[in-house]
């Protein structure tokens, strides 16, 4: 039996595509789109759907995610997984992809997601009743923007952190965006822009807060081996890691540090690799105290120094770290789950197929989902081939 570690590059992202992006309307549904992302995906890898053996799929707009979407690709397959661990569910899903791979239990994934939450009942959706008491709700957060807002706040509190400082990050993601022709938002975006916008939960404004899109994305995942035959060049797996700290904010032990600080370092320690080593990094963006605490906990920069890590375009194009090439969840789209679509800028980076926004020599690429409030944590490496 293969510890984990030895599954470093055991498997590959061999296809993947987006489709629905922004705004589809009233008239089409997610399941929909996400079809027409998996059949893209699986056309990006040059395979049939009957190739397709495994599906993994988790959505709020449609019941049995996996079993559904099979049905709508008239797929068969003997593997289905419908982790539900909100936006990082899908990176997630590469590492038990890989297990289930390795395992024998299938040898090509499809992974999946679709929404059309902006089209759908003005943008507002929901896949049933909390059935679990709530003790946050007698308060009256705006959840989850609120939570995001402790946890910036506290920042600010401890280590002198700034608005501007998240400034920084909306205007870097939105530079990125305007490199990328089908970002959704693409206008210009200055520091004073995100500062004068409207307050939403103090500290963050509107600014400060991912879009509200319509989207889906679809993944193919499948051995090395037979990804060395297909028609794309080969993008290998080298390590997922998964973490969770708590499920409401108000349990969470440390309002500053994530649970990334263990995915993080436990993904890095399968890679064999080092933060040093990753040349494009996308973190899952919904708001900007998240690029900040995830480039802290992921061991870009040291607890605190975030703020100064970001500022003066660090982390846009041309500065010290690629970070969220696309222009991420707050300017290119973010259609309630953000996840499936951090998989598909880094594989396009670690093709070179990126255009305008391409990294100089990208062979590694760090991908970091986020679940919930700040609840789940899923940190994976991919790279190219140089890497094995």
């Amino acid at each position: 039996m293969r510890t984990e570690s030895q599954l470093r590059g055991s498997t590959s992202v061999v296809g993947v595509a987006e489709a629905g992006l922004g705004e589809v309307g009233p008239d089409v549904s997610a399941l929909q789109i996400a079809g027409e992302a998996s059949l893209e995906a699986i056309a990006d890898a040059g395979l049939k759907p009957s190739d397709i053996d495994a599906v993994f799929c988790h959505s709020a707009f449609f019941t049995f995610p996996a079993t559904t979407l099979s049905e709508y690709l008239g797929l068969q397959p003997r593997y289905v997984d419908t982790t539900a661990t909100g936006g990082s569910s899908f990176v997630a899903h590469l590492r038990h992809a890989t297990a289930a791979i390795n395992a024998g239990m299938a040898e090509v994934a499809l992974i999946a997601y679709g929404s059309n939450q902006r089209s759908h009942s003005g943008g507002l959706a929901t896949s049933g009743a909390n059935l679990v008491p709530s003790y946050e709700a007698p308060f009256g957060p705006r959840l989850p923007v609120s939570g995001y807002a402790l946890a910036a706040a506290r920042h600010m509190h401890e280590f002198g952190t700034t608005r501007k400082d998240f400034a920084e990050i909306a205007v870097a993601a939105r530079k990125w965006a305007k490199l990328h022709p089908h970002a959704f938002t693409r206008d210009d975006l200055a520091i004073d822009d995100v500062l004068g916008a409207r307050m939403v939960s103090t500290p963050l404004s509107v600014r400060d807060c991912c879009l509200v899109t319509d989207g889906a994305g679809a993944v193919v995942v499948t051995t090395t081996e037979r990804a060395r035959d297909l028609q794309q060049a080969i993008v290998p797996i080298l390590s997922v890691a998964e973490a969770a700290r708590h499920m409401n904010i108000s349990t969470t032990p440390d309002l500053t540090t994530t649970a990334a600080a263990e995915s993080g370092p436990r993904a890095f320690e399968l890679a064999g690799l080092k933060p040093s080593d990753v040349d494009v990094v996308e973190v899952y963006d919904a708001f900007t105290i998240n690029t900040l605490l995830f480039l802290e906990d992921l061991g870009f920069c040291a607890k605190g120094e975030g703020g100064s890590f970001v500022a003066d375009g660090g982390i846009a194009p041309g500065g010290r770290l690629p970070v969220n090439t696309n222009g991420g969840g707050l300017s290119y789209t973010h259609p309630g789950m953000y996840g499936i679509f951090l998989i598909v800028e880094a594989v396009r980076q670690l093709r070179g197929e990126a255009g305008d926004r391409q990294v100089a020599d990208a062979h590694v690429g760090l991908v970091h989902g986020n679940g919930g409030v700040l609840s789940s944590q899923v940190t994976a490496l991919l790279g190219d081939a140089s890497t094995l």
